[in-house]
């Protein structure tokens, strides 16, 4: 599809409109890495919410939604709907905690928490695999779905507008750092969610309603079996499916408990605690409910209006380019380009939070704490400009690599599965030690690329045809939910066993981590040497039922609009009414926790 001159003022304006806001309007000196990584913590709750959804509104998101809807139905996005649970755990137990530590990346926590040279060697480990590794593979899939989604709007000058998005992204986090980078996200997630909406609402128009929407898809021959139920069919107790919905809703949510990466360094820019934990609550609403169901419209409207009997070629050999095919079938000039700006604006609005991230680790973590300890601020402020660019790059060359979405997506969660119970053990555990952590981290990496092991173990020799063909069978597509739990369960069982066989950490350095976290949990032989810390355990119950009744709410709103696009009127207001309820008992809760901290 060809954009046409209107298309293309709105676009040029919107992306003058972002230069003005990330480079000229935000007005913030950087004067140390404090200030160009944190903000000074100085950002407000709102803001910091915000910056997180819109990290998670890239190219990439309704990309794959769209297909997994158009392939599977609507169930299939519990592959990131079960990350909720997790959040809202973030919200009552770790947001405070991220706060409280006064750091610029979870990487250097480590060194608050353990001692000695295993401490160093995995905080340095820790900054490679999440800042070069994880972070690399993360911005892969977003350039990746980015070039897709040019290729359907913009054609021939795909790679040009990849190139110009990419430049000003970088050009504005090497000037502003966080502070512009979250001012920005705040802009480009209000006009992309808006334009996403509008998208969703005229699709649902050009159908005939919500109610037409339902009746033609479950009349079509196209639509994939229960496409429109929004749980597994639990009538399929043992099939491969249901079992790998139990993996993500029992257990593999723990991934997103304690929260990482750029999420955390948004929590470590807030204001105080308080403020730390109501961006992590607006975060589960905006990116849970409130970006999810626009996405999920489009890919049911294309069941509809691109059906697979006479899709192009293209469209059925990668159902990720039908939602770039919805654009260019039902926007008008100028919605169009709208839409066309706020994906590229979302796209460097991720872009940009990574780059920030991944360089606070390779400066403060890797280069600061390892190769040069005692340079200027002004110099510290060269290294981490130069970091962003190197990772761009690496980046571009990961991007090069992939080919799918929503593989890239299950490769993270399988790695990540493997360390999400020992690192929020560390938080409530005083026994974990460095060791513990490192054993999960390799484990889990050498768990989730177990083929290639399996493959180097047949080649020597010590492993026969039979027991690889037999453990092989764990690494096809369809269990890869099923391989990230055994991973989990795996990793956490063999971190447990090292942390008995080895030494605790030293007992002073734990006392200071007590006196500042001040955590909950088993802290007996610490908390007992330490006086003057009320750690009351009415907050320990406000947090759990602050957690139960945080799911309910969002589950409950996520269920509302659900049934409100498929026309279930009824079952929508009275999911709407319960959610608020639900909502308005989370929010006295949270009240409760901030009267008892202070």
């Amino acid at each position: 599809m060809n954009l046409i001159f209107l298309d293309w003022v709105v676009i040029i304006v919107y992306l003058l409109i972002s230069v003005f806001i990330g480079v000229f309007l935000v007005k913030h000196k950087n004067v140390n890495i404090t200030d160009f990584f944190v903000a000074g913590r100085s950002l407000p709750w709102w803001l910091l919410g915000t910056s997180i959804a819109a990290t998670w509104f890239a190219t990439d998101a309704p990309l794959a939604v769209t297909a997994l809807v158009r392939t599977k139905g609507i169930y299939s996005n519990w592959l990131w709907w079960y990350l909720g649970t997790g959040i809202i755990m973030m919200v009552f137990f770790y947001a405070k905690n991220w706060r409280r530590a006064e750091i610029l990346t979870d990487a250097e926590l480590i060194e608050l928490r353990y001692s000695g040279n295993s401490a160093s060697t995995l905080r340095a480990f820790t900054a490679g695999f999440y800042g070069i590794f994880k972070n690399c593979i993360t911005l892969g899939w977003v350039i990746l779905a980015m070039l897709k989604f040019s290729s359907v709007m913009l054609g021939w000058s795909a790679e040009f507008a990849l190139v110009i998005t990419l430049t000003f992204a970088l050009l504005h986090t090497l000037i502003s750092g966080i502070k512009g980078v979250v001012i920005l996200d705040m802009f480009h997630f209000t006009v992309g969610t808006l334009s996403t909406i509008i998208l969703a609402i005229i699709i649902l128009i050009n159908v005939g309603g919500p109610k037409e929407l339902s009746n033609k898809i479950l009349a079509s021959a196209d639509a994939p079996p229960a496409v429109l139920d929004m749980m597994p069919n639990i009538s399929n107790i043992g099939s491969i499916e249901m079992i790998s919905f139990i993996c993500l809703i029992g257990v593999l949510w723990l991934g997103q408990a304690q929260g990482d990466g750029f999420i955390v360094q948004r929590l470590f820019s807030a204001k105080n605690e308080k403020h730390a934990i109501k961006a992590s609550l607006w975060f589960a609403v905006a990116s849970i409910v409130i970006l999810t169901w626009p996405w999920i419209v489009v890919g049911l409207g294309s069941i509809i209006l691109l059906p697979i009997s006479t899709a192009p070629a293209e469209l059925i050999a990668d159902p990720e380019l039908a939602y770039p095919m919805m654009i260019a079938k039902v926007l008008p000039a100028g919605l169009k380009g709208l839409l066309v700006a706020a994906f590229m604006a979302a796209f460097m609005s991720t872009v940009d939070t990574h780059l920030c991230w991944g360089a606070s680790y390779m400066v403060n973590d890797i280069y600061k704490r390892f190769i040069r300890k005692n340079a200027s601020d002004k110099h510290y402020l060269l290294i981490s400009r130069l970091s962003i660019v190197l990772l761009l790059l690496l980046s571009g060359i990961t991007a090069w690599q992939m080919d799918s979405i929503s593989n890239a997506w299950i490769y993270i969660i399988e790695v990540m599965s493997g360390v999400a119970v020992i690192g929020m053990l560390r938080w409530y555990w005083w026994r974990i030690n460095a060791w513990s952590e490192i054993t999960s981290m390799v484990s889990a990496l050498l768990l989730a690329n177990g083929l290639v092991l399996l493959n180097g173990l047949y080649k020597a020799g010590l492993i026969n045809e039979g027991l690889i063909n037999k453990l092989s069978i764990l690494y096809q597509d369809e269990y890869s939910l099923i391989r990230a739990t055994i991973i989990l369960v795996v990793s956490t069982i063999l971190s447990l066993i090292v942390t008995l066989l080895t030494k605790p950490v030293n007992n002073a350095h734990l006392i200071e981590f007590y006196k500042k976290i001040r955590p909950r949990g088993f802290w007996g032989p610490i908390s007992n040497q330490v006086k003057n810390i009320n750690n009351s355990s009415k907050e320990i119950i406000n947090s759990w039922t602050g957690f139960a009744l945080g799911i309910l709410f969002l589950n409950s709103t996520l269920f509302s609009v659900g049934h409100l696009v498929i026309g279930n009127y009824l079952i929508s207001f009275l999911l709407l009414i319960i959610g608020l309820i639900f909502g308005r008992f989370t929010i006295l809760k949270l009240e409760k926790i901030f009267t008892t901290n202070n």
